[in-house]
């Protein structure tokens, strides 16, 4: 389990004043870091997409340490999130809900609704509480990248684009939390996370899965994201060895991300095993990736997971990893091919 950290009294109060000046500081939460910024204060809202490459029409999601100051961000709120905020909050789960008008259009990506968490990391809470407001961030890395899960892939990825870094230990979920949405009478799952769809219907009755034509735009939504720089493709869970052979043939490196150890040796693969627990898998996802990113191979294959709603979030993470232009094997530039 991953130890999670409370900051000192002196960090705490430097990383506000930092927020009340206009700058952006990294913290921990239970999902991944983020990049935190003032949320009443556009400027440096904008800060962070300027430091991510992020686009202007994403919008942000708004951290608070308790629901005191939904009514600042939130125009009304719907009975069914209040019972979600009441089961799940301090948590992994984000509420999209209609923006109260004094919200920016920055936070919101010219939107209508707001995406609002309130997260269960000490050290969050320790910050959000002294700050005293909501702040906006988004996971602290560079648009499209890996999300980060300790406080050294934040200094790797944005350097001295952030004027503090909460170190908070390793994050002990590792993927980003779960989205809902309120449309009309609709509840809506837009991005799966730890807490799953069966437990939202366990609150408030039916969910309906995946964005519709009218659902707000919210973080990760993207076709391609949470993706390493090498290229990555998923493989059917009987084939690994096969196609680590394959890929490998003439001497090219590849790496592997399974959930077991390799049949046989492979002599230019480099293997990782993740293992068959869903909660462990997901939380050293992104390190993993991000530890055969590095290391000098020309493909990552990964085994593909198995079906079922405790694997959805990571399924979801690793499909939109697989799927933005990168180099094929001949060179030659094409999509990056999820087998079947």
């Amino acid at each position: 389990m991953a130890r999670a950290v409370r900051a000192t009294q002196v960090e705490i109060e430097t990383a506000v004043q930092a927020l009340r000046d206009g700058e952006l500081v990294a913290f921990p939460t239970e999902t991944v870091y983020g990049l935190g910024a003032n949320a009443q204060n556009p400027a440096a809202v904008r800060k962070i997409f300027a430091a991510k490459g992020r686009p202007a029409a994403h919008p942000v999601i708004v951290h608070l340490d308790s629901p005191r100051f939904l009514h600042r961000w939130v125009r009304e709120v719907p009975q069914a999130a209040t019972r979600l905020a009441e089961s799940f909050w301090p948590g992994p789960l984000t509420l999209v809900m209609p923006r109260a008008p004094q919200v920016h259009d920055v936070v919101t990506g010219g939107q209508d609704t707001i995406a609002i968490r309130v997260p269960a990391h000490p050290m969050a809470q320790q910050l959000l509480t002294a700050f005293g407001g909501g702040i906006a961030a988004p996971s602290a890395n560079r648009y499209g990248r890996l999300s980060p899960t300790r406080a050294e892939h934040v200094r790797e990825e944005l350097g001295d684009a952030v004027r503090i870094i909460l170190d908070g230990g390793e994050c002990q979920i590792g993927l980003e939390s779960t989205i809902v949405s309120f449309e009309g009478a609709n509840i809506r799952l837009l991005r799966p996370g730890s807490v799953t769809a069966a437990q939202i219907r366990q609150v408030v009755g039916e969910v309906l899965i995946g964005a519709a034509g009218e659902s707000p735009r919210v973080p990760g939504s993207s076709p391609t994201h949470y993706a390493p720089l090498t290229p990555m493709t998923i493989v059917p869970a009987g084939e690994i060895d096969a196609q680590a052979d394959a890929a490998s043939a003439g001497g090219r490196r590849i790496a592997v991300l399974a959930q077991r150890l390799p049949l046989r040796s492979h002599k230019y693969v480099t293997w990782i095993n993740a293992g068959r627990k869903p909660e462990s898998y997901s939380r050293d996802l992104y390190n993993n990736l991000r530890a055969l990113d590095r290391g000098g191979c020309q493909r990552i294959l990964v085994q593909d997971v198995p079906e079922g709603e405790r694997w959805d979030a990571v399924r979801d993470r690793l499909l939109k990893a697989a799927t933005s232009i990168a180099e094929s094997d001949d060179g030659t530039t094409g999509t990056r091919a999820v087998l079947p």
